[in-house]
C-alpha cells in the first residue's frame, strides 16, 4: 500500500512549526521527497549485501531479511527485452532466453567467452547475457540476439503533492495529475518525514531541526536492525 504524500507533508509541516521552525513550501517538500524516497530505496540493496556477509546463524537475521525482502518486492518487474531495457530499470537480477536462466556478465567478459573456442562458447543449456549502456545482448551459440525475458527493479516513481492555490495559499488537490503518493514500504513513513525534515533543517538554516531529525532517522534504523 502506497504511502499518502499529503500525510506526509501534514507531518513535515506539523514537526517543523511546533517551534516556529518555518514553512516548508510545496516546491521544497517535493523536491525532498523525491530525495528521500530514493536514498531509502538504494539503502535496501545495501543493507541485502551487508546482511548477506554476516557469518552466523541465519535465523537471527531471518525477520530482516524477510522484510526486506517484502520491501523490495514493491519494485519487481519482469519484461520481454528487445534491444534497450526500459528506462526505469535499477538493477537487473536476472536474464532468461527460452526459460533458461543466462549467467550476466561485463562486457569484457561476454566479448571472450562469446569469441572463446568450443569449451568456453555459450550453448543452449548455458547462455550468456551483457547489457551495456541500456543495451541488451544474449548469446546462447554462434549468434548474438537482442530478445530475452528481463527481471530487475524498477526506480521508484516520481513523487509529487499536487496541489492548487486559494487565497495565495497552497492547498492539496489530490485530482490534480500531478498528484503521485510515495510507493515505499508503508512502515518507512516515519523515516520518510524525519529524513525531509532533517534537509529543510539545512534550508530553513536550523540546525536544531536536522540534528533532531538525524538522531530520530538513526532510532529508528537502529531499531530495525534489532
Amino acid at each position: 500500500m502506497a504511502i499518502s504524500i499529503d500525510t506526509v507533508y501534514q507531518r513535515v509541516l506539523a514537526l517543523a512549526n511546533k517551534e516556529q521552525r518555518g514553512y516548508i513550501t510545496p516546491q521544497e517538500f517535493n523536491l525532498f521527497a523525491n530525495q528521500v524516497q530514493q536514498e531509502i530505496f538504494e539503502q535496501y540493496f545495501y543493507d541485502t549485501n551487508q546482511f548477506a556477509k554476516v557469518p552466523g546463524n541465519d535465523t537471527v537475521y531471518a525477520d530482516v531479511d524477510d522484510m526486506l525482502e517484502e520491501k523490495m518486492q514493491i519494485f519487481q518487474e519482469q519484461q520481454t527485452v528487445n534491444y534497450n531495457v526500459p528506462n526505469d530499470v535499477y538493477r537487473i537480477y536476472r536474464v532468461e532466453l527460452n526459460n533458461i536462466n543466462c549467467e550476466i556478465l561485463r562486457t569484457k567478459d561476454f566479448n571472450d567467452i562469446f569469441q572463446g573456442g568450443p569449451l568456453t562458447k555459450p550453448s543452449t543449456t548455458r547462455p550468456i547475457a551483457n547489457v551495456r549502456n541500456n543495451v541488451l545482448r544474449v548469446s546462447s551459440g554462434n549468434n548474438v540476439t537482442n530478445i530475452a525475458l528481463v527481471f530487475y527493479f524498477r526506480k521508484p516513481r516520481k513523487v509529487e503533492w499536487g496541489y492548487t492555490v486559494i487565497d495565495n495559499k497552497a492547498l492539496y488537490d489530490p485530482s490534480t495529475s500531478k498528484t503521485t503518493n510515495f510507493e515505499l514500504h508503508a512502515s518507512e513513513e516515519s523515516e520518510l518525514v524525519y529524513r525531509i525534515l532533517s534537509y529543510a533543517g539545512v534550508t530553513l538554516q536550523k540546525p536544531q531541526l536536522t540534528q533532531s531529525a538525524g538522531a530520530a532517522v538513526s532510532g529508528q534504523i537502529q531499531q530495525e536492525k534489532q
